[in-house]
């Protein structure tokens, strides 16, 4: 993570998208500020020091999940939801739950190969420049008289000519002439079914084994100069990363600042209520993760990872059970709980208007993509508030989330006939609001469908 985020500064940076919560940021930002303290710890103390895994308690949609994808942005570490339930559901023919350390050392790799490509980008573009000079360049007997090759001499020189061609292809005067390049891909098909279909689950990597055996295809594509410069600058950075190099890069970062976000927790607990059916798969599932989260060996394509020093953090409603009905030895690897507080109606105008992604600034973004200037005005912002709060509370409690819901039933006929509005500015004020969605959320059963 930046040696420069203090848990202060990081939740202030949380301050920027997610209202509310204050005990709970607190709390992700000391556990994500304990991962940079450890990497500078002595050698023979690093190891000894356990993540500090967290339990977020609350409802639905008060931004538990929020709370966490940005911590992950924040530590610039990989990072993977998933959810308890799922292992739950399907019992033990499904997948099971290393795979969510699989996959959280997949986005690793694709997360450090993105950053290596990016600095070797530049050397890239110039060797993809040079290969697409060569394809343009006109070759022996072939006229010069082409319209995109402008005031190419046929006596001029190699060197001159593709000078000429390099300054041409520079300013874009060839973007739109077609090449032909080529590509090479293998074809599997039935494989590509198969891993869809969770064979990857079986710790054999059936696509991995077979992709050195099965024949690699050479496909020849026509393409725009412009395409054409992309996809060869693709494939010369991805030549010049060592991938040794990404792999052995992405294994310590998942080892080291690897986040799991464990959702869901609440449905796998409830152990004591029968000794059959149902819960038997939950109290399994629970034994399954232990491990996981105590610290093992995972067997991944990319090599073994070790998760003793992943950092887990798990949420749920806790409205049935409690964290109390987890195995304890579960119980035991999340010494942190966090009990998120449900939100107000002051909490819902909030979101409406002060964080970054506001859905207020949303909409008017959005809008002004057609040229139609949209206002809503604070009254508006308080009426909108005011239903979202009064569906919850007469239907289901979704948070924050039936903000979303209520905003696009209020915008409906604005965002349909915006194309045929440009030039044109619209204000929505309280009585807007009122008129749109007062009815609905008066009729009980509409609303249940509607918002």
């Amino acid at each position: 993570m930046p040696d420069s985020l203090t848990p202060a500064q990081i939740v202030t940076e949380l301050d920027r998208y997610i209202v509310g919560q204050a005990k709970a940021k607190r709390a992700v930002a000391i556990a994500l500020r304990n991962r940079w303290r450890r990497q500078n710890l002595p050698p023979e103390l690093r190891d000894e020091v356990a993540p500090k895994n967290i339990i977020m308690i609350g409802p639905t949609g008060v931004g538990k999940t929020e709370i966490a994808r940005r911590l992950s942005r924040l530590a610039q570490a990989p990072f993977v939801k998933v959810e308890a339930s799922k292992y739950t559901e399907v019992g033990y023919v499904g997948r099971d739950v290393e795979s969510m350390i699989r996959d959280l050392t997949e986005l690793g790799v694709n997360m450090v190969k993105a950053e290596l490509m990016a600095q070797v980008q530049e050397k890239a573009e110039r060797l993809a420049e040079d290969r697409l000079l060569e394809l343009l360049l006109p070759r022996v007997g072939e006229p010069f008289g082409s319209a995109s090759l402008e005031q190419v001499s046929p006596g001029a020189s190699r060197e001159a000519t593709l000078e000429k061609l390099r300054s041409q292809l520079r300013a874009g005067k060839l973007d739109e002439r077609l090449v032909e390049l080529e590509t090479q891909q293998q074809a599997m098909p039935m494989i590509e079914v198969l891993s869809g279909q969770g064979m990857e689950e079986m710790g054999i990597h059936l696509k991995d084994m077979l992709s050195n055996i099965l024949p690699t295809k050479t496909k020849r594509r026509r393409v725009r100069v412009a395409e054409a410069r992309k996809l060869l600058a693709q494939e010369e950075a991805a030549k010049l990363v060592d991938m040794e190099e990404v792999v052995a890069q992405a294994i310590r970062r998942v080892e080291n600042s690897g986040i799991v976000f464990l959702d869901e927790l609440d449905k796998v607990a409830g152990r004591q209520s029968t000794a059959h059916g149902p819960d038997v798969s939950r109290e399994g599932v629970q034994r399954d993760l232990l491990p996981i989260v105590e610290g093992s060996a995972v067997t991944t394509k990319y090599g073994v990872v070790r998760t003793d020093h992943v950092l887990f953090i798990a949420a749920g409603a806790f409205h049935v059970a409690k964290p109390s009905d987890l195995i304890p030895e579960l119980q035991g690897r999340f010494p942190i709980r966090v009990e998120l507080e449900p939100l107000t109606r002051d909490d819902f105008v909030r979101i409406l208007t002060e964080p970054r992604n506001a859905l207020v600034r949303q909409y008017v973004e959005l809008l002004k993509t057609e040229g139609v200037t949209l206002r809503i005005l604070p009254e508006a912002v308080d009426a909108i508030a005011e239903i979202a709060m009064r569906v919850n509370e007469s239907t289901e409690n979704i948070g924050a989330r039936r903000l979303y819901t209520v905003m696009e039933k209020l915008v409906e006929d604005i965002s349909f006939n915006a194309p045929d509005m440009p030039g044109k500015e619209l204000t929505i004020d309280a009585e807007y609001v009122r008129q749109r969605l007062a009815d609905i959320w008066r009729d009980q059963d509409l609303s249940r469908y509607i918002l």
